[in-house]
């Protein structure tokens, strides 16, 4: 896949030429060249570029899906200079540079072979006039927070709306055609996305478009459910729609999308009951009935820290590092921040790690707050089985969670030696709902974020997952008393290091 990215104060047709590391620009600057490997969910700028004018950066990806049956996707990116996103305001440049990788080339030139052309924040007059006048051939065309004037294009057929920015309140024409029909539902879908602002639904948001109108994306199967059998769960089901709790996050679930993790996660926290889990184990995870499969990510490949205090990471020294402050404190780690809003949303959120009684057993029990759909404040608690990886500092997670079983694959990217901060990755899936997801967590013992001393060690353990520090989400850990913490009867802590360190706050 290729993505041009172009800040477009105005856009001219200058000839390309390449640059060097670490080039400062003081002028207008023609385009300039850069070249870089990657993924698509995993890309870094290597070169560091400054410039005051107009630029033209065309962005390199091999992409599997659908590669056997045709070329390369190629993707046109056109942002508005020195715009800012949501994402704690990193410019749209940089946003749309880590989704993919990057290359330059003539964006005219780019725009006649382009598949897809994604135009962010482009209100100016002279680039907006540039952009109709040279974008005809381009059959899907998509319009974020930019001029009225600008048109979606889908399919090759206009996709019209009163108002861009919001989420679809409207759409012009409204045609029967079962095209223009298809092309609504999917622009809604992209704009849903785009509006939850993370760069995961920043990516998906090119991928449905990809998979819609360009070739077949394997990770977007699971969009929609096959079928629904209901032979084998007859009381389960009428139970939930007897009970007012299942019966909401029932409703609640379907207003979410499908892809929207953090609506579809909240809609469970808020409504969980025994009758929800009965109902889900036997729909869905007993029987499958949405013939739903999902599978853990396979990419960022992101490895574990080799060493810690010295001594080579041993099995037995990465589960100590997890069960981290629990024993000087009543809990092993605080997360402070997390690149998967689905969770990160909940506040106060507290990690337990600790040796079961069974001999090799090894246990997770995250504890967090919900704020419930209903404005209410309550705690829940999570238990995982915990086993070790091929890799020290590699883990299996598995979860019952509200009768759905989610497999997680964890790594303990890095740890300071006095334990003042640390970063795990995980991949995941909850298979037979449809789910895949991938994160991070910074975590450390009082919820407070590292000190500036290890700023630039986080950024390059950060790196390392393929994740940029604006993609972080803050957790909320003010007001977090009476939180549910305790292990039970017969619980081992630390087998090899030893935690020294100030009393850190209970709260």
């Amino acid at each position: 896949m290729i993505v041009n990215v172009a800040p477009s104060s105005s856009i001219n047709s200058p000839v390309a030429f390449s640059v060097k590391r670490n080039l400062k620009i003081q002028t207008t600057p023609k385009p300039f060249v850069l070249q870089s490997k990657g993924s698509i969910f995993s890309c870094h700028l290597r070169q560091k570029i400054t410039c005051n004018g107009r630029i033209n950066v065309a962005v390199n990806v091999e992409m599997k899906e659908g590669e056997k049956k045709r070329g390369a996707v190629r993707i046109v990116s056109i942002v508005g200079e020195a715009s800012v996103n949501p994402l704690k305001s990193a410019p749209w440049l940089h946003v749309m540079l880590h989704t993919v990788n990057e290359t330059v080339n003539h964006v005219r030139n780019e725009l006649d072979r382009a598949d897809i052309l994604v135009v962010v924040a482009v209100r100016n007059e002279g680039s907006v006039n540039w952009i109709q006048s040279n974008s005809q051939s381009v059959p899907n065309i998509i319009c974020f927070d930019s001029s009225l004037a600008l048109r979606n294009k889908l399919g090759g057929c206009f996709v019209e709306t009163k108002k861009r920015g919001d989420i679809f309140s409207s759409l012009l024409p409204f045609s029967q055609s079962k095209k223009l029909d298809e092309s609504v539902e999917i622009a809604r879908t992209v704009f849903d996305a785009w509006e939850r602002h993370n760069s995961d639904d920043i990516r998906f948001c090119l991928l449905v478009i990809i998979n819609a109108y360009i070739t077949p994306v394997s990770t977007l199967k699971n969009l929609r459910a096959k079928g629904f059998s209901t032979l084998n769960c007859g009381p389960q089901i009428l139970n939930c729609l007897l009970d007012p709790n299942c019966r909401k996050a029932l409703q609640c679930l379907n207003n979410c999308s499908p892809v929207d993790q953090v609506c579809n996660y909240r809609c469970i926290a808020s409504y969980e009951s025994k009758y929800l889990e009965e109902f889900s184990l036997c729909v869905l995870q007993k029987n499958n009935c949405l013939e739903l499969d999902a599978k853990i990510p396979e990419k960022p490949c992101v490895p574990p820290m080799s060493e810690f205090r010295g001594e080579k990471l041993s099995p037995e020294i990465a589960e100590d590092v997890f069960v981290g402050w629990l024993g000087t404190l009543d809990w092993s780690w605080r997360i402070v921040a997390g690149q998967n809003p689905a969770y990160d949303q909940f506040p106060c959120q507290y990690q337990l790690f600790y040796r079961g009684k069974a001999r090799g057993s090894f246990w997770y029990e995250p504890a967090f707050q919900v704020r419930t759909l209903e404005g209410y404040l309550v705690w829940r608690r999570r238990k995982y089985r915990v086993k070790r990886g091929k890799v020290p500092g590699t883990f299996h997670f598995s979860v019952l969670d509200n009768g759905v079983v989610s497999n997680e694959f964890w790594t303990i990217v890095d740890v300071s030696d006095d334990l003042s901060w640390g970063l795990f990755h995980y991949h995941g899936a909850a298979r037979v709902a449809g789910q895949s997801y991938t994160g991070a967590v910074l975590v450390s013992p009082d919820g407070e974020y590292p000190a500036q001393k290890d700023k630039e060690r986080l950024v390059s353990a950060l790196d390392g997952c393929g994740i940029k520090e604006w993609e972080l989400f803050n957790v909320d850990n003010c007001s977090c008393e009476d939180a549910p913490l305790g292990l039970p009867e017969g619980s081992s802590l630390h087998s090899k290091i030893q935690v020294h360190g100030q009393r850190h706050s209970s709260v």
